[in-house]
């Protein structure tokens, strides 16, 4: 392992899973999210300021509110629609729906309860109003190599042989 700490201009490589408030894992990618630190990456809740110090090896488990997650949940994104008024492909629990919102921003909505011919359609995110638990995996600590501030996220980096998912 390296003896290198996370802090501004190195490179990191990292797991994470999210946990929703039942402890089901919500999302795991399958690749390691892969950034600069302090480049424009955004990380979920405190991650940021959590894994600042920490080395490869590193293992961290952070509790998320849901004002630093996905926020809280906002009843004016949810609203009923006639079974008839939809395209039948539309008309399943689960489906996902592109549509402008008010302010002009394109969002996707879940259809998340269907009954008595009508749907109800939910624009907030799936983990808004939620307290979540993050496991993080801290794979790789490096200097930065030139251009890489400009790439950030889930890319092709393979996981370090030997290196177990977060579970």
């Amino acid at each position: 392992m390296s003896d290198e700490t996370i802090q501004s201009g190195k490179y990191v490589s990292l797991i994470y899973s999210i946990l929703d408030e039942k402890g089901v894992v919500a999302e795991q990618p399958n690749q390691p999210l892969s950034f600069v630190y302090s480049s424009t990456t955004r990380l979920l809740g405190d991650m940021a300021q959590a894994i600042a110090g920490k080395r490869a090896g590193d293992e961290l488990e952070l509790e998320v509110p849901p004002e630093k997650g996905f926020g809280q949940k906002d009843p004016a994104l949810v609203f009923s629609s006639k079974i008839d008024e939809l395209p039948e492909e539309l008309c399943q629990l689960g489906a996902a729906i592109q549509m402008q919102d008010g302010s002009g921003k394109i969002r996707s909505y879940i259809v998340t309860r269907v009954e008595d011919g009508e749907l109800e359609i939910d624009g907030n995110h799936p983990l808004a109003g939620q307290s979540l638990k993050v496991l993080v995996k801290i794979e790789e600590v490096r200097d930065a190599r030139p251009g890489e501030e400009e790439t950030t996220g889930i890319h092709g980096v393979k996981p370090k042989s030997g290196s177990p998912s977060i579970k």
